[in-house]
């Protein structure tokens, strides 16, 4: 018999999330159906928008969210044991799935590339930097591009593929030490938006003709600002918010309608769930490829032990991962 560890949810967030708002369970889990899968977590994600996601939940569910997972049990031909596979099983060490929901690794993965980047540079947050930069900005070479929480798990990908496609690209993140990895890895301009004087001056320095292109991962007041620095038709991909998503009084304004009117922009939000099929597949390849080869650099803030998931997910809205949030079971 299996039992599994899982986190749930025990009082609905205000504000920031703490640890007493999770609740750590044991279940044991029923014996495998024909077609069913037995899978145990190597690695787990935490992602800002299950900040978000967890306001569908009722208290006592348990926290949503992707996992790298091995099957060590199987009655369904299609995933025979030792198949890795990325699962929407949430936040559990062990889980039971029909296959219906499962993505096997690529098959071209290499040894030399931990399993992990599944769940980052080539995974969901990956993809969202791919089809937010290529299908929603529509970015062409020559053009110059804004990524703000740029050293994230996203804007650390967009930053690079922009650059890849011969852009000039500023990031803004929130440390000196964030700011020193995106110079290293290719960013034209990297900004403290901390520690700066005047945010729309620096913004305005680091690009004086504007922007083509703003790949926005924070919302609020930053938004608000660097909307105003859009060249005329430019094209903002609204991926996330994460600065307002802890907040509990009233949120800021938006920005400008006249700003947006008389330089006739084009703000997209969008979802990467979007995207399926080939167009995936072809946009997973791409991304292990240009890892592969060195092209993109990778970033893994790595929580060491299942019991430590909330500890990694408050952390994602105190700023303390560079690149990718992972937690390794």
């Amino acid at each position: 018999m299996v039992h599994a560890k899982r986190w749930t949810l025990k009082k609905h967030f205000v504000g920031l999330p703490t640890n007493s708002d999770f609740e750590l369970k044991k279940v044991e889990l029923p014996p495998l159906k024909d077609g069913e899968v037995l899978l145990e977590a190597l690695y787990f994600t935490v992602d800002p928008y299950m900040r978000i996601m967890a306001k569908s939940l009722k208290e006592g569910d348990m926290m949503m969210g992707e996992q790298v997972a091995r099957v060590v049990e199987s009655k369904n031909s299609a995933f025979p044991t030792g198949t890795i596979v990325v699962a929407p099983s949430g936040w559990t060490t062990h889980s039971i799935s029909d296959g219906e929901k499962l993505e096997k690794v690529l098959a071209e993965w290499p040894d030399t590339l931990p399993l992990s980047l599944a769940l980052g540079t080539v995974g969901m947050p990956g993809l969202t930097a791919y089809f937010g930069l290529f299908d929603i900005c529509g970015v062409k070479g020559g053009e110059t591009v804004l990524v703000s929480a740029a050293a994230g798990a996203v804007g650390s990908v967009v930053g690079q593929i922009a650059k890849l496609k011969g852009c000039k690209v500023v990031g803004t993140a929130g440390s000196d030490e964030k700011v020193a990895w995106l110079k290293k890895h290719g960013f034209d301009v990297a900004i403290n938006y901390k520690t700066v004087k005047s945010l729309e001056e620096a913004l305005k320095v680091a690009a004086p003709e504007g922007y083509d292109c703003y790949f926005d991962n924070v919302g609020g007041e930053f938004s608000n600002v660097a909307i105003t620095q859009m060249k005329k038709f430019g094209r903002i991909a609204i991926c996330g918010a994460i600065s307002v998503y802890n907040r509990t009084g009233p949120l800021p304004p938006g920005p400008s309608p006249e700003v947006i009117i008389f330089k006739e922009l084009n703000l997209q939000g969008f979802i990467v769930y979007r995207w399926q099929n080939e167009v995936r597949q072809k946009a997973l390849r791409d991304l292990l490829k240009w890892v592969s080869e060195g092209k993109i650099q990778y970033h893994e803030h790595v929580t060491e032990g299942f019991e430590h998931m909330p500890a990694a997910f408050i952390g994602l809205f105190k700023g303390e991962n560079l690149g990718k949030a992972i937690v390794k079971a």
